[in-house]
């Protein structure tokens, strides 16, 4: 049994090296959306993968190359635009991705041990380029497999997600995978890189009010930036796991009346559970924001196999009070109604206020929501089988819906919140309230019914 959380060192046996495309690029630049180049984006995505057997380093090298053929903006550099210097754009420039090989002695059973809750001893697993003194100097693509004493392996790529969204990062990912496992193959998804499809026309016409991005005016003149307070306290990540059966508990509470999906209940209930675990001033105006994919929703539709970012934040609003007095299906509704309110003309709304650099989503009172487990990623395969465990490097107070691996039906919730209140919020997000018609059930559910 493992006495401390911390990882050993890695072991880098020779220097970082870039991987660069296997043939002839476009060489031009590369125009980024007003949803991508957003402030709120400017960060890498960075994903962790355990596996049972490690890769051969020299297939995966090649196959990396050959797929940046196709994915050639990401052995780019990004850059600000010589027209706007608040703008972003890709320069394409094929000057590679970083790859980076080390060891590390310890086994994968004793990273499994540590999995559900990262910490900071992680981010030894992903190289950091030393000469990158800030974001833009990071190369959108990188890279780092670390070899592990059992045989198994641990990878972690970093992707700029001003090139990607969670959906682009998955297809790039199996794109990858697919030609280590197939290398004559042609790509399953032909990657679409043009981003003007949600270039519109001029002058921007901002038709709705978006209070994703606005603070709401509080009645009774009651000012908090919560996300200011979260940042300053002493952080730790929670993590639990609910199992369809733990799904379907909190669904009954919202049926017959309403129709919900997992994610609808979910985010509901998360959110409720972390308001009651702050206590907050009643009157206080609270949000839940959450991405959600817009591709099908825009006319024209954004074309297949377009990776760049293509979601916006939803958002539901209430009062503390609101949130933690109201039974689950109110929640439901206020998360259903900011879905549906995503209409075209709206994201185009968006779209256009963030021609304004200086936008950005509002986070002072706000829980961030972003779901992980409908993407695929829990089956990336390079030819030594599925991951063991899928998950971010680092925990953040922004919240993730993780897949859990062999439960396709499951989904892990992960967010960082200060120390004093984690037990609070663990203990509210266990304990289910169902109301039926012979009275009410109060129930804690735990270990034996399967949430973790």
């Amino acid at each position: 049994m493992l006495t401390t959380q911390e990882l050993p060192d890695c072991f880098y046996l020779n220097h970082p090296i870039l991987i660069c495309p296997k043939g002839p690029t476009p060489k031009h630049s590369l125009y980024l959306s007003n949803l991508d180049d957003q402030k709120f984006l400017r960060f890498t995505i960075k994903y962790l993968y355990l596996f049972k057997k490690s890769i051969s380093s020299d297939a995966l090298k090649c196959s990396l190359s050959k797929v940046l053929v196709d994915y050639y903006p990401l052995a780019g550099r990004l850059r600000t635009s010589p027209e706007n210097d608040q703008k972003l754009e890709v320069d394409c420039n094929g000057e590679g991705a970083v790859f980076a090989e080390a060891f590390m002695d310890f086994t994968a059973d004793e990273f499994l041990e540590l999995s559900r809750k990262p910490n900071r001893s992680w981010r030894k697993l992903l190289y950091r380029p030393i000469e990158a003194h800030s974001f833009l100097d990071i190369p959108p693509l990188v890279v780092q497999i670390t070899n592990l004493r059992c045989g198994g392996m641990i990878l972690c790529t970093a992707i700029n997600h001003c090139l990607c969204d969670g959906i682009g990062t998955s297809q790039f990912l199996h794109a990858w995978a697919h030609l280590t496992t197939k290398p004559t193959a042609d790509l399953q998804v032909t990657p679409f890189h043009d981003r003007h499809v949600l270039k519109l026309p001029n002058p921007p016409q901002i038709i709705f009010p978006h209070p994703e991005f606005y603070k709401t005016t509080p009645t009774d003149g009651l000012r908090l930036d919560l996300n200011e307070f979260l940042q300053s306290q002493t952080l730790v990540p929670a993590s639990l796991t609910f199992t369809h059966s733990n799904i379907l508990h909190l669904k009954r509470q919202c049926v017959p009346s309403l129709k919900c999906t997992t994610f609808d209940v979910l985010a509901s209930h998360t959110w409720r559970s972390w308001v009651k675990s702050l206590d907050l001033s009643p009157s206080l105006n609270v949000k839940l924001l959450f991405s959600v994919n817009v591709r099908q929703r825009l006319e024209p539709q954004i074309p297949q196999g377009y990776y760049g970012n293509g979601f916006v934040l939803g958002c539901a609003e209430a009062t503390v009070n609101e949130v933690v007095t109201a039974n689950l299906h109110k929640g439901v509704k206020l998360v259903q109604h900011a879905k549906s309110s995503l209409s075209d003309d709206y994201v185009k709304s968006i779209v256009d206020l963030l021609e304004d650099k200086t936008v950005k989503p509002d986070l002072s009172a706000s829980l961030v929501i972003s779901q992980w487990s409908k993407l695929g990623l829990e089956d990336l395969d390079f030819g030594e089988g599925k991951p063991l465990h899928m998950g971010p490097l680092t925990s953040d107070i922004y919240c993730l819906f993780l897949p859990v691996i062999g439960d396709i039906d499951a989904v892990r919730v992960l967010v960082s919140v200060p120390e004093s209140m984690v037990n609070k919020f663990e203990y509210y997000m266990k304990d289910f309230t169902i109301n039926e018609e012979k009275g009410e059930i109060n129930g804690h559910c735990g270990e034996e019914n399967g949430l973790k």
